[in-house]
This record gives structure tokens, C-alpha cells and sequence, in this order.
């Protein structure tokens, strides 16, 4: 198959055959536009459907950020080389959420440039969001293998090494955005934390595969940080100490709060790390000879 074809045939691998992980990929980045479409009805009722759209893809953009960064992490614990062939298609896709969400607040403002630049420049969670919906941008025209070419490997890793930076204004900018609920972003922020937290322990522990017990430590320590984070984010938005927000973590009839779940999340990927390593360690069972 030529290369001219299976270019935009992003289902398929370099080969020209299909792939099991790009579909399932191609599926996931689709699936936020098959909600949207099943969700129609009920955007065009609501008082204000564009503002529901900018939200949605903002959200998705999150997501998909998160889920690109996850691909190298989960690569190692999970033994499953083959997902590096997919982060450069959520890194794309994650890019084409954030160019809808900026579309979308464009057509909000009813394309009054004067409008919306007066409000990415003088609202500073617009500012923190717009430099990150650069960044992305910068990314994404330099994802090309003619544009790794042109800058070399090396100027070309340091470049997108920005897309950590470009996580944190990002959840920053999300943060901004909530009004009173700040589980969902916590959460977030949590999960954010544990894969910064493995790239800079593997690079700690000289850039190799972290053992179950490092991932396990990693996983107790970023959830006792979540816990923190949330209790000193409630008590500085409501005025209220963080010991208090704390006092009431174990109490689950309010809720589950997000450090459980960032604990859960964890947990699961301690587990198949667990798994992985012991049936890799499984000796191959030897062919039995067929009597004669």
C-alpha cells in the first residue's frame, strides 16, 4: 500500500495493516463527538448551548492531554510497546479539542475581535489558556517526520518537553474555570501529579522501570498529596481551615473524595504492573515430544 494512502488511513500501522491499538484509539478521540451527537438535544435546550460546547471540548482536551502523557508510563508497567505508535495521534487529537474550544468561544463572542482581544488580554485565565493553546499548537505543526527532520531529534525532544508546562497552565486554566466544585479537577490534578511523579522517579532511579514497590510508594504518596491539595484548595476558597476538610475524608456517605480516587487509580496500575512482571518471569513451557 503507498504511503500517500495509508497517511490518512490513521487506522492503519507504518506497515499498511490494520491496527488493533490505533483503532481503539481512533474510537476513544470520536467518542466526545458520538456524546455531543447523542447529547444534541438536550445542548440546543439548554440556555446556552455554545457555552456547553466550549466547556465539553475544553474538558475532552484535558483528557486526552492526560491520556497522552499516560502513554509512556503505561507502556513500561503495562509491557506493551506498541502503544508508542498511538501518542502522536492523541497528541494531535488533543490539539484538535483545544483548536474546537478556542473556535467555540470565537463564535461565542460572536467574532467581535475587538471583544476578544480585550478578554485574552486583560483576564488572566483566557491569558493562561491561550499561551497553553499555543503550545499545543506548536506541538502539533512539529509532529510531522519532516519537521523532526528539519529540527533534529535533539532540538526537537526539547521542544516538546514544553507539553509539561503546557499540562500545568492547562489545569490551571481549569481550575480557574470552577465555581464551587473542585473535585473534578483535583482529581485531575492528582492523576497530572502521578505521571510527573514516575517520569521524575524513573529518571531518579537512573531511567529504567520502576519496580511494583516504588510504584506502590508512588501511588500512597500522590494520593496523601491529593488529599492535601484538596483540603488546602476548599480551605482557602471557603474561608475554612484544611484540617476540617480532612477531619471528613473517611466519611463516604458525602462523597468519595478525589484522593480515594486517585488512590484507586494508582492501585490498578500497581496491579497490572504486578501481574506483568510475573507472568514475564514465567519460564516457557517446553514442547513436549511427540512419541514415536
Amino acid at each position: 500500500m503507498s504511503s500517500d494512502v495509508s497517511s490518512w488511513q490513521i487506522w492503519l500501522d507504518r506497515r499498511g495493516r490494520i491496527s488493533t491499538v490505533r483503532v481503539v484509539t481512533l474510537a476513544l478521540l470520536l467518542f466526545p463527538l458520538a456524546k455531543a451527537l447523542i447529547d444534541a438535544g438536550a445542548i440546543a435546550n439548554g440556555a446556552r448551548p455554545i457555552n456547553d460546547l466550549i466547556h465539553r471540548a475544553g474538558f475532552w482536551t484535558l483528557i486526552f492531554l492526560g491520556v497522552t502523557l499516560a502513554v509512556t508510563p503505561l507502556r513500561r508497567i503495562g509491557r506493551y510497546g506498541a502503544l508508542i505508535d498511538v501518542r502522536r495521534m492523541l497528541g494531535v487529537g488533543t490539539f484538535c479539542y483545544a483548536f474546537a474550544h478556542v473556535a467555540l468561544y470565537v463564535a461565542d463572542q460572536r467574532y467581535d475581535v475587538v471583544k476578544i482581544f480585550t478578554e485574552l488580554t486583560s483576564r488572566l485565565y483566557l491569558i493562561i489558556g491561550g499561551i497553553a493553546f499555543l503550545g499545543l499548537a506548536a506541538l502539533a505543526i512539529t509532529s510531522t517526520d519532516g519537521m523532526i527532520k528539519r529540527m533534529g531529534g535533539q532540538s526537537w525532544r526539547r521542544l516538546h518537553q514544553a507539553i509539561y508546562a503546557i499540562a500545568l497552565l492547562s489545569l490551571v486554566h481549569y481550575f480557574q474555570q470552577t465555581k464551587a466544585d473542585l473535585s473534578v479537577p483535583v482529581f485531575a490534578a492528582g492523576l497530572f501529579t502521578w505521571l510527573i511523579g514516575y517520569r521524575l522517579l524513573a529518571k531518579w532511579r537512573g531511567g529504567g522501570e520502576l519496580s511494583t514497590v516504588w510504584l506502590l510508594a508512588l501511588a500512597v504518596t500522590v494520593a496523601l498529596l491529593t488529599f492535601a491539595g484538596e483540603a488546602i484548595g476548599i480551605g482557602l476558597m471557603f474561608g475554612v481551615s484544611p484540617l476540617r476538610v480532612l477531619e471528613n475524608v473517611f466519611d463516604f456517605e458525602a462523597g468519595i473524595r478525589p484522593g480515594w480516587q486517585v488512590l484507586a487509580a494508582a492501585l490498578v496500575v500497581v496491579a497490572v504492573d504486578f501481574v506483568r512482571a510475573r507472568w514475564n518471569s514465567r519460564p516457557p513451557r517446553l514442547r513436549t515430544a511427540p512419541a514415536e
